[in-house]
């Protein structure tokens, strides 16, 4: 249940539960906040909530249809339309989110549709807004107390409609989708009520209509819209019980996935615009270099190109046509300086960590007790290991493509990215222009994993400069060799791990001290029952790039720990899956999971020679996931994994069927990053430049068996996208580890895996 709603044409959402997180969005929400209560001229910026829902039917209604909150509306032919602020690129959140809603709203589910949303400050996530503040607060009272018609204003001064963090489904979805589709079918009940002169009370809903029994008369969605769509909305539905979903829960097919199969679907690559042009781009080979010098003559002669455009660390080649331009493109010898970071390597990088653990000052700490007093206890039994992880690259499937127009002032945007209001943000400062100036229409996208947020998209800038320059529109498209070696990589990463262990072979002191560009704070959960814990940041910024990768800092971190506690449990004595297990809680859902995945994978059982089981435990984005990989090492060195298993506790699985995909794609990524994946540096460059030299797995080094079981333990939902990755990498080290007995602490395992 909510708190009533102090103005029912607000926004509405529901209170979650807080978790322990970074606090840099909370410090910004109460700064903007505060200005939001007491100043009167930002009302005037970011409008009231009446104007910008008013805003969003103007974008969205037809004339036969009624928006309802900007999230969705209902047409007189029954049809339901949502409206996701979330992006597609893969993950099958619109249909979740969809599920979430039409089970509150009752909708008939063969009319629903999900659509993009509208790159609008009307459009601003305000259910997210509250999702991320709850998780990341440790004051959740103060919080909730704040009235939704801040939350929303601070959703668009933000300006918040992102897609990333695993938090769709367990925030939009919770927060907002149910809490709107439970809202609105209330509404009908009431127009119904009037239409039928019966009470409320004696109405009920199913299948897109208001139903009376008494009488036998129903009424359909379509007839009470425009009447439901004049009422006020409750902030404060009564939300199903899970024995009464209809659609949350079930294996409904993706909507998505029919376009993408019969190729009607458009992504960013594939936009063809009236007289439209085509530009590629070579920026500095190594990043923070300049552009020193380049002779376009070359460019020009070849047939199609029209234009060079030289950028303040890029040349850009516009033609006709894309293979115009990259011919024109591969004919210049441009000059670039290296920015004097052309002796920079990765050996030099990891060599700077080490010293700055060694010698430097910590960031920041977290953690509790007194680990030194541990370390020094008498009998303690004290085991050290260091853990390194390079650089990853995203490896999108569709490499960056973006298209600009500007005429007459205006600047308009097509393409795939992760946040659309702050794209349109981005370009309007690239171009000069004001916000008002800059339309963004975001398409789906062939991949993201982090890649495509607009603060780490170079695209965007180099868009809005290069379609001021042009009279046409204009598609830029990266080269795949661009987009690998002028990624934002995972971090480079390097830690030293210390810990005691009692005469009973109990953890006593946990000491981890990590380098990398951030803190690993925010993501990660630490699940251990252990009285001395410290987690100490030291912080180092290489020249590249560094942002979010699939599952964040969860995935080195879970390869640290998990590979860790396997090295302890050898230390004790014990089996790896019981000396985790005394170190969770009694009666918890760590427990229970980890249970779980060593009873389905057989942990225990017989196993031919050369082939090792290894097993991990993380919880990252509010859910919990232990893996279970049984592999062995082929002739040539490499791992070769044979199954796997995995169990989650996301709370409530919304859509089983997606859900199912989302943890075993997380797995084979994660599997992937320790097999093979790997940026490096030399002289201050990135090495790879295609699939060719960045090895992602191959189907035929794919576990042909993956085994996915949920437990449905009613706890706040989690999220599913990210959490399925972290636990693969140390699994299949610990299970390289069981066939070979050689431990593995650096990735990628590659060659190392060879006895």
């Amino acid at each position: 249940m909510m708190a009533d709603n102090p103005n029912p044409d607000m926004d509405v959402m529901e209170p979650a539960t807080p978790v322990k997180k970074k606090r840099g969005i909370v410090r910004r929400a109460f700064l903007v906040g505060g200005a939001l209560l007491v100043g009167g001229g930002v009302f005037g910026v970011y409008w009231s909530d009446r104007s910008a829902n008013a805003r969003a039917k103007a974008l969205t209604e037809t004339g036969n249809d009624h928006n309802f909150l900007s999230w969705m509306k209902i047409a007189e032919d029954d049809t339901v339309t949502v409206y996701s602020p979330h992006i597609d690129f893969g993950q099958g959140t619109h249909t979740a989110m969809g599920q979430m809603l039409a089970d509150e709203l009752d909708a008939d589910w063969s009319k629903v549709k999900v659509e993009q949303a509208p790159a609008d400050l009307s459009f601003a996530n305000a259910a997210l807004g509250r999702g991320f503040l709850l998780s990341d607060s440790s004051m959740p009272g103060v919080i909730n107390a704040l009235p939704n018609a801040v939350m929303a204003m601070l959703a668009r001064s933000m300006p918040l409609q992102i897609t990333g963090g695993s938090s769709a489904v367990r925030f939009t979805g919770q927060v907002g989708m149910r809490v709107v589709g439970a809202s609105v079918r209330l509404a009908l009940i009431e127009e119904a009520a009037d239409r039928l002169d019966v009470p409320a009370s004696e109405l009920t809903t199913a299948d897109s209509k208001v139903i009376h029994a008494k009488s036998g008369k129903s009424l359909r969605y379509g007839e009470l819209a425009a009447g439901a769509a004049e009422r006020s909305l409750t902030g404060s539905p009564e939300l199903k019980s899970a024995k009464d979903y209809k659609l949350i829960g079930k294996p409904v097919p993706r909507i998505d996935i029919p376009a993408k199969v019969d190729g009607s679907a458009k992504y960013g690559i594939d936009l063809v615009l009236p007289d439209m042009r085509v530009a590629t781009i070579a920026a500095a080979p190594v990043r923070g270099g300049k552009l020193v010098s380049v002779d376009e003559k070359p460019a020009l002669a070849v047939a199609g190109v029209e234009k060079v455009i030289k950028l303040d660390d890029a040349v850009v080649v516009v033609a006709k046509r894309y293979w115009q331009a990259l011919k024109g493109l591969q004919a210049l010898t441009p000059k670039f300086s290296d920015g004097g970071h052309g002796a920079l390597t990765s050996e030099t990088i990891h060599a700077a960590q080490v010293k700055l653990r060694q010698t430097g000052e910590p960031e920041g700490e977290a953690g509790d007790g007194d680990v030194a007093a541990a370390f020094k206890a008498p009998g303690a039994k004290l085991v050290t290991a260091d853990y390194r992880v390079p650089f990853l690259h995203h490896a999108m499937m569709e490499p960056f493509a973006l298209t600009g127009h500007y005429k007459n002032g205006k600047l308009t945007l097509w393409g795939g990215l992760q946040d659309p209001l702050t794209t349109r943000d981005r370009a309007a400062k690239a171009a000069g222009l004001g916000i008002d100036d800059v339309a963004f229409n975001p398409m789906i996208m062939g991949g993201g994993f982090g890649r495509r947020f607009p603060n780490v998209t170079e695209i965007i800038d180099q868009v809005a400069v290069i379609a001021k320059q042009v009279p046409y529109p204009v598609k830029l498209v990266w080269s795949r060799e661009e987009e690998v070696r002028h990624g934002t990589y995972r971090p480079q990463s390097s830690s030293q791990f210390k810990a005691s262990l009692s005469n009973d072979g109990k953890i006593t002191g946990w000491q981890a001290d990590y380098v990398q560009s951030d803190t690993a704070e925010g993501e990660v959960t630490f699940i251990y029952d252990i009285p001395a814990v410290s987690r100490r940041h030291f912080k180092y910024q290489s020249n590249q790039n560094d942002g979010p990768w699939r599952s964040v800092n969860s995935t080195q971190f879970g390869f640290y720990n998990e590979s860790f506690m396997d090295e302890l449990a050898k230390a004790a004595g014990e089996d790896p899956y019981q000396f985790r297990r005394k170190h969770l809680a009694e009666g918890s859902r760590h427990r229970a999971v980890l249970d779980m995945v060593a009873k389905r994978s057989g942990w225990g059982t017989p196993l031919p020679e050369g082939t090792g089981r290894g097993i991990a435990i993380v919880e990252s984005f509010g859910t919990i996931v232990a893996e279970v990989v049984e592999a062995t090492v082929k002739e040539d060195g490499r791992p070769k994994v044979l199954k796997a298993w995995a169990v989650v506790d996301c709370g409530t699985t919304v859509n089983p069927l997606n859900a199912e995909a989302q943890i075993a794609g997380g797995l084979i990524m994660g599997l992937s990053s320790a097999i093979g994946e790997e940026i490096t540096l030399d002289k201050g460059a990135v090495v790879q430049s295609n699939f060719n030299d960045y090895e992602l797995i191959r189907l035929a080094d794919a576990p042909p068996q993956i085994d996915v079981h949920f437990i449905e333990s009613g706890a706040k939902i989690g999220g599913i996208g990210e959490p399925g990755l972290p636990p693969a990498t140390p699994a299949l080290a610990n299970a390289l580890f069981a066939a070979t007995g050689k431990r593995i602490r650096t990735l990628p395992l590659r060659d190392q895996a060879k006895a």
